[in-house]
């Protein structure tokens, strides 16, 4: 996420001495997840992606276990390949884009289930800054439309992240047989949308699961993932009590599935190692009437984080990772 703007400003780190970026927003509160799938990572090792940055990355050792006893020992996807085949969701290293679009597979266990995928920002932001810097309602506040997002130091955009994880994702949950939206996509529209846009079109679309994609702008040795979840918020035009509840349940499963598909551990700077965090203060949580969850898929101003975020390999990973929580909670709702 960029750190100026609407939703997305510094997170304050949790361990003292650690760099980071002057506190700016009230401290987040960390959630402890359901199960104790998060504590299998247990030591980290060097390994080097094929597509990545010279350098190599940490890669956690996960555990087997998810947060929900519904998706225990069951996997959604038949593999978990480094290349997935073109048809699923485009070569491993391209931008991910597949045959799929908004709308459903002709059958599979999510038939009739309707999932909103919101990619973060839009590479287009860069060029309608007068646009996306104007005032919506976020509903306990008013603040910037959107955001340009961050990058990593080597200039790879966080939007292009997002649409890519956003693809993969997408192809996924198809072949489930979901009813799958994008919130913007192939550049239309040419920037945003708005954050309350973002929440009405998951709105309007009556989704069981919604979850915005993003990758994060911490400072370098703040590394790791996770899942952002909406506070309990009546406040304004906002009223997450009714989903609030919900989008826990969503959060901790993604959560879970994500560390055990993809290695990356959970954020060492928020979330006190759950990869869970609560936020009141991002207008697409708070305008949300759908179970709702952000994931920051890691920090892209981090080498070791950076070097998985730009492998194609590692974000079919992501994407498995996050369509495996999904489909287990839709499964047991």
């Amino acid at each position: 996420m960029s750190y100026t703007g609407p939703d997305f400003d510094p997170p304050q780190p949790e361990h003292a001495g650690r760099p980071g970026r002057p506190r700016r927003w009230p401290a987040v509160a960390g959630v402890a997840l359901v199960s104790g799938a998060l504590l299998g990572w247990l030591v980290y090792e060097a390994t080097a992606s094929s597509d990545a940055p010279s350098g190599g990355a940490a890669v956690a050792s996960a555990s087997s276990g998810s947060p929900s006893a519904s998706g225990a020992g069951r996997s959604p996807h038949s593999s978990r390949s480094a290349a997935p085949s073109a048809s699923a969701s485009g070569p491993a290293g391209g931008d991910g884009k597949g045959a799929g679009s908004d709308g459903p597979a002709a059958s599979g266990p999510l038939k009739g289930k309707v999932v909103v995928i919101d990619p973060g920002h839009n590479p287009g932001n860069f060029q309608h800054t007068a646009e996306i810097n104007r005032q919506v309602d976020i509903g306990t506040d008013r603040k910037e439309c959107d955001t340009t997002g961050t990058s990593t130091n080597a200039g790879y955009p966080e939007a292009r992240f997002t649409l890519d994880v956003a693809h993969r994702l997408r192809a996924l949950l198809e072949q489930q047989g979901a009813t799958v939206k994008l919130t913007h996509d192939n550049g239309s529209p040419a920037w945003g949308p708005c954050v309350n846009e973002r929440a009405r079109i998951g709105n309007e679309a009556h989704a069981d699961a919604a979850i915005s994609v993003h990758a994060d702008g911490s400072a370098p040795g703040n590394r790791g993932f996770h899942v952002i979840l909406p506070a309990a918020v009546h406040s304004g035009s906002a009223d997450t009590r009714p989903i609030a509840a919900a989008s826990k349940e969503l959060g901790a499963m993604i959560a879970g599935s994500f560390v055990r598909v993809t290695d990356e551990p959970p954020s060492n700077y928020l979330g006190g190692g759950t990869g869970l965090v609560t936020r009141e203060d991002l207008g697409g949580l708070n305008l949300s009437t759908v179970p709702k969850v952000f994931i920051e898929c890691g920090n892209m101003r981090d080498g070791t984080d950076a070097a998985r975020l730009t492998s194609g390999d590692w974000r079919q990973k992501a994407a498995e990772g996050i369509s495996e929580g999904i489909v287990s909670f839709l499964r047991a709702s």
